[in-house]
């Protein structure tokens, strides 16, 4: 990481869980760099980004790949959010979850897993997602919005880091949760997931209900 901060708490006793944005992808289907993308006005990975620092995470981690440099340079970090250049990137997500695990805090005891081209995720949803593994204590958790419907943010405590670490492809954290389900938490979140952002109609899709210069979750 390139930078330091205090613990993450966002409540309870016990090692804090930290974040780990995956934003190294190339954006082909999109055709340009779908992390920079203008949604009421900031780029779509600050929203991302936003939504950690409002979820009150304190230590984590932006994964980057293609075109670092420049999506570096067009976002504003939250404090104690530090960067880790993923150059296997073209291999796949799970290149990613490895890099961003590897450069998580040392003193984090799980890490919720964010995807930089889901601009809507909204800070409760990763507030749910610690809260249900500080009440559960299950080595992973998995949010469910209405309707039952599973999404982002998957929380994976450290016992699964090295288990996680081992996919590879662009399965990233599915091999692991379809594993063994006895083990997988679900934290109740409600509303509808965070829509992805890989295709130019899901880009027409959320621009439309974009609100002008309003970031989600504020």
């Amino acid at each position: 990481m390139t930078s330091e901060a205090g613990d993450q708490r966002t409540g309870g006793d016990g090692p804090p869980a930290c974040a780990v944005v995956l934003a190294a992808g190339g954006s082909r289907r999109l055709g340009r760099p779908k992390q920079l993308v203008l949604l009421g006005g900031r780029p779509a990975l600050q929203h991302v980004l936003d939504a950690v620092a409002a979820a009150g995470i304190e230590r984590s981690v932006l994964v980057l790949g293609h075109l670092a440099d420049e999506v570096a340079a067009a976002v504003r970090l939250p404090p104690g959010m530090g960067t880790v250049v993923n150059r296997d990137h073209a291999s796949g997500q799970a290149s990613s979850l490895r890099a961003g695990l590897a450069a998580a805090p040392e003193g984090a005891g799980a890490a919720v897993v964010l995807l930089g081209d889901q601009p809507g995720v909204r800070p409760e949803a990763i507030r749910a997602v610690v809260d249900c593994w500080r009440r559960a204590g299950a080595p992973i958790v998995r949010a469910r919005y209405a309707g039952r419907r599973p999404g982002h943010p998957v929380l994976l405590a450290r016992e699964v880091w090295e288990e996680a670490m081992s996919a590879r492809g662009d399965r990233g954290a599915r091999d692991l949760i379809a594993a063994d389900p006895a083990r997988v938490a679900a934290a109740e979140v409600g509303g509808a997931p965070p829509g992805d952002l890989d295709t130019r109609e899901d880009l027409a899709r959320l621009a439309a209900a974009w609100p002008p210069d309003q970031p989600k979750g504020t």
